[in-house]
C-alpha cells in the first residue's frame, strides 16, 4: 500500500468522523435514527448510536478495498491497477458522502426529501455501470454468480451486459427521482434496482446453458 495515495482516501473517511465530532455538542441525547419513507421519523435513540454511521459506511467500505487485493486467491484484483483504486475512491466517496447527509439530517432533525438519496443512489448506479466491464473476474467484487465465476467468457460478457443495464437504470432511478413523489419513487426506485440486479444473474445463466450445449 502507498500511503502517499492513500492519503485523499483516508482524508475522505475521516470527513464524517470530524463532522460528527463537531456537531457532537450541539446534538440532543436522543436523536433520530431512522425515517420512514415520507421522510417523518419513526425510531428515536441515543446519540452515542451515531459512532456507526462513519464506521459502517466508509470507514467499512475502505478497508474491505483495502484488504481484498490480498486475499484474493486468482490475484485478478491486482490486474485492475488504477481502476481499482478510482472504484475504491468513488464508493469510498458515496458512502463518506451518504454518512454525512445522515449525520446532518439527524443533527437538523429532518430529512428532508427522501428522494435525494435516490438520486444519490441512482448516481452510483450509473458510475458503477461504467466500470462493470473493466472488473476482472473475482470472488469479491462485480456480479459474482456461479457461472460468471465458472467461465471468464461468462464473466465479461455479463458484465458488459450488466454495465449498460446499471448505467440505464440510474438514469431512470435521477429521472424518477427528480419527477416523482417520494411514497410512488420508492416502489419505482425498489422496482429497478431489483430489475437491475436480476437481468445480469439470469443472462449469466443463459449463456452458461448456451455454453454447455456448444460443448456438448
Amino acid at each position: 500500500m502507498k500511503l502517499k495515495k492513500e492519503l485523499p482516501l483516508i482524508g475522505i473517511v475521516l470527513l464524517p468522523f470530524l463532522y460528527l465530532a463537531y456537531v457532537w455538542n450541539q446534538l440532543p441525547a436522543q436523536v433520530p435514527l431512522h425515517y420512514n419513507i415520507k421522510g417523518e421519523v419513526d425510531r428515536y435513540g441515543d446519540k452515542s448510536e451515531m459512532i456507526l454511521i462513519p464506521i459502517m459506511l466508509p470507514l467499512l467500505i475502505y478497508v474491505i478495498f483495502l484488504v481484498v487485493p490480498y486475499i484474493d486467491p486468482k490475484k485478478q484484483i491486482q490486474k485492475m491497477g488504477n481502476k481499482y483504486h478510482n472504484l475504491k475512491l468513488i464508493l469510498t466517496l458515496f458512502m463518506s458522502a451518504l454518512a454525512l447527509f445522515i449525520i446532518h439530517s439527524t443533527k437538523s432533525g429532518s430529512l428532508g426529501n427522501p428522494n435525494i438519496i435516490f438520486i444519490i443512489v441512482g448516481a452510483l448506479y450509473v458510475i458503477l455501470g461504467n466500470y462493470f466491464k473493466t472488473i476482472k473476474a473475482n470472488y469479491f467484487i462485480g456480479i459474482r454468480t456461479p457461472w460468471t465465476l465458472e467461465n471468464e467468457t461468462i464473466w465479461k460478457e455479463t458484465h458488459i451486459l450488466g454495465g449498460k443495464v446499471w448505467f440505464v437504470g440510474g438514469l431512470l432511478a435521477i429521472i424518477s427521482s427528480l419527477l416523482l413523489e417520494p411514497q410512488i419513487n420508492f416502489k419505482v426506485f425498489m422496482g429497478i434496482t431489483i430489475i437491475i440486479a436480476l437481468i445480469p444473474i439470469v443472462y449469466s445463466y443463459l449463456l452458461y446453458r448456451k455454453l454447455q450445449k456448444t460443448t456438448e
